[in-house]
């Protein structure tokens, strides 16, 4: 059997009981007290969660801004330092090799923060499209992460660092070593609610895991229900909704493509076979990634990526790429190993009532 890596929290996990699996090369937490109670603790007070397995690069030198906006799909020319923003690294077609958040740390001076098991091809990647004179560097196994999430996560971080962070707004962030060593706080997150994500060094993680983890109003939260909370924003997974096969227009997410300058794989951005759609599926019998979709007619359309319960609606969402001809029609049959499921065609974000953006 492959041997797994381990991130600094990972004997931790262990020892308080989380049932373990493999993610991204790593050994780690599914659960701890069962998915739906860590998603609901998540959506009303805050989880903290391990994502130690990230990868991060950082870029820095005379031309980095220029050299990199020709790399990814970000625009960074309005992108300044102690702002973030999402977006994508694309193959010469347009697919998606990753998605990805660019942190501006000063001018000319850039972290990005990319998908645990895409940290080798995506370095990769952007070295090779770099012009030389510029210093790029994989920083992943030195830097920690620790992501705080849910409605009081604000109050957690206030308490942690003995600071309060409720200037700090959406997609924002700030450098600081109140805690005796380096840390940048970035108000991000992937679960829609109100969160911060905390970049550390590697040897600090566990004790401020620990510390955390102390706070009444914490639970710790796995895979699972970090899965659960992100697909009920509709937020997708790379590996199952985003892949090299599909552009981010067919992802649904061509509102992020705003830059007009020329970068890797915008000219096959008006290429649209497929789209990525949201379905909703009453009770709780859901579909599963690979199961497929067909019209009511019985001709087959498409395939799901994501499928679950959502703990906070109380039935089952799902998204599935289908034939762009199909995208805007209201109803779909989803064929499960056992059943056929009725699928109606919805709006994202699945769950509406999220505090990410709040004001605070």
């Amino acid at each position: 059997m492959e041997s797994l890596a381990i991130t600094p929290i990972t004997k931790w996990h262990r020892e308080h009981g989380a049932k373990m699996a493999p993610f991204a090369g790593f050994d780690m937490p599914v659960q701890y007290k069962g998915i739906i109670i860590e998603h609901k603790h998540t959506r009303s007070k805050a989880g903290i969660f391990d994502i130690c397995h990230m990868g991060e690069f950082k870029l820095a030198g005379p031309g980095a801004m220029n050299a990199l906006n020709t790399v990814v799909s970000h625009d960074l020319t309005t992108l300044g330092p102690g702002k973030c923003r999402y977006g994508f690294l694309l193959n010469a077609s347009g697919g998606i090799i990753d998605d990805l958040i660019i942190y501006c740390l000063a001018e000319d001076e850039y972290m990005l923060v990319v998908n645990g098991a895409c940290r080798d091809k995506d370095f990769s990647q952007i070295k090779a499209n770099l012009l030389g004179g510029l210093s790029f560097t994989d920083i992943s196994d030195e830097t920690g992460k620790i992501d705080v999430q849910g409605p009081e996560s604000l109050d957690v971080i206030n308490a942690l660092t003995g600071r309060k962070w409720n200037e700090l707004k959406y997609f924002n962030f700030e450098a600081t070593d109140c805690l005796g060593f380096p840390m940048l706080i970035s108000r991000t997150g992937y679960t829609g609610e109100l969160g911060y994500e905390l970049y550390l060094p590697a040897d600090k993680a566990l004790a401020v895991w620990e510390k955390l983890a102390a706070d009444t109003r914490v639970e710790p939260v796995g895979l699972g229900a970090r899965d659960t909370l992100r697909l009920e924003i509709g937020y997708p997974l790379y590996g199952q909704d985003l892949d090299d096969e599909h552009t981010p227009v067919e992802a649904g997410a061509g509102f992020f493509l705003k830059k007009e300058t020329d970068y890797i794989g915008r000219a096959g951005l008006g290429t649209v076979r497929q789209m990525l759609v949201p379905l909703a599926i009453e009770g709780r019998r859901t579909a599963r990634h690979y199961d497929e979709v067909f019209l009511p007619s019985g001709e087959k359309t498409g395939v799901v990526t994501s499928g679950s319960f959502a703990p906070s609606l109380g039935h089952c969402v799902a998204l599935a790429y289908v034939r762009a001809e199909d995208a805007e029609k209201d109803l779909f049959v989803i064929k499960t190993a056992r059943v056929e499921l009725e699928a109606k065609r919805t709006g994202l974000p699945f769950y509406k009532d999220g505090t990410a953006r709040m004001k605070v």
